[in-house]
């Protein structure tokens, strides 16, 4: 049993089940035992290998659009470019070497900043970008951010915010709790607490008993906190995760160690806990802040943005070794049998602001 397992079982005891975002939140971000806060989970001797680690097209592609919405906006400055969530900081760095070509005005007159929660990962990211020749700010939250026009991207960001889970019980819908069983197991229950039906999916109320809905205000709650700020001083978001464009019921909280599944009740704390996104909220969120919110597969966005024209550019010189290695992280990324439809993409954009690949309305 690891060590934040039986914490979890003595809280259990003491107080009762715990809803199950509050269940993540101790398992993602206990500062001395959570997930988050003790390892290191990217890349090949981690849990999973995120978008950027697979290959530094990702990243390139991603500021490309950076820039390609900065341009549309005016070419504000001062500006912020910042990125939220950003794991090892391989996504900035290839985004700073790809912005500094392209617009050496961009780089020298922008902050760039990095919202980290997390002690431990903001070693390792100034450990990543210690050679980069521009200054980067760290931040907690979006809060303390300059107040001027804000350039964000988000990779893998708000699969992690947990979420709570309601399951259907007789006539209606209670909260899903992590309890204990006779055996001091850990074990899902269904609790008390009720849900608004207004917060569920439109199939709901034809769900059949155990059927599980998630809800989630923590990740609604950031996701208007970005998009004020964006109203309110100018600028554009890209944020790129896995989940579905159409809400709908289903229990998608599932546990990621060593890079396969476990039981998410299994080792509390050793595992990341994740949810599919629901995008469809997210994008009624923007909109409703008077932004524009275009939806798109990763596939999608990667191929509107010309990933086969530059992994063709990055082969032309390499051996066949390469080339296949190329060909290989084109797939991984934006293949329909792997990330390319399982991850979605969310730009957010004044209105009637166009960047490619997406129209001006969708």
């Amino acid at each position: 049993m690891t060590r934040l397992k039986t914490r979890i079982v003595d809280l259990i005891e003491a107080l009762g089940p715990l809803p199950v975002n509050e269940y993540m939140v101790l398992c993602l971000f206990d500062p001395e035992d959570g997930y988050y806060t003790t390892r290191e989970p990217f890349g090949a001797a981690g849990d999973f290998i995120t978008a950027p680690e697979i290959s530094q097209m990702f990243g390139e592609l991603v500021a490309v659009w950076l820039y390609q919405a900065w341009q549309a906006s005016g070419r504000p400055l001062p500006v912020t470019i910042a990125e939220i969530g950003p794991g090892r900081g391989t996504l900035m760095k290839d985004m700073l070497r790809t912005l500094s070509r392209l617009d050496p005005a961009l780089t020298n007159g922008g902050a760039f900043a990095m919202i980290e929660t997390s002690p431990r990962l903001t070693e390792v990211q100034k450990q990543t970008l210690g050679a980069t020749p521009f200054a980067i700010g760290w931040h907690e939250t979006i809060d303390t951010l300059p107040r001027q026009p804000l350039f964000i991207v988000g990779n893998e960001l708000f699969d992690a915010v947990p979420i709570r889970q309601f399951v259907r019980a007789g006539t209606g819908w209670r909260e899903r709790m992590v309890g204990l069983d006779g055996t001091n197991e850990l074990r899902f229950f269904a609790g008390a607490g009720s849900v608004d039906p207004t917060l569920l999916p439109d199939d709901a109320a034809d769900a059949p008993q155990g059927a599980i809905a998630e809800v989630a205000p923590a990740r609604a709650a950031l996701m208007a906190a970005i998009a004020e700020r964006i109203s309110r001083h100018g600028g554009a978001g890209l944020f790129l995760d896995y989940g579905h464009l159409q809400p709908g019921l289903g229990d998608t909280l599932q546990a990621l160690h060593r890079h396969n599944h476990e039981d998410v009740l299994a080792n509390p704390g050793e595992a990341d806990l994740t949810t599919h996104v629901d995008f469809a909220a997210l994008a009624a969120i923007v909109r409703a802040h008077g932004l524009d919110a275009h939806l798109s597969t990763q596939g999608g966005f990667l191929l509107g943005m010309g990933i086969l024209e530059r992994a063709g550019r990055l082969g032309a010189d390499a051996d066949q070794a390469a080339r296949d290695k190329i060909a290989d992280d084109v797939e991984r990324l934006a293949g329909p049998q792997a990330m390319g439809e399982l991850f979605k993409v969310l730009a957010v954009l004044p209105r009637d602001v166009a960047v490619r690949p997406f129209a001006t309305a969708d």
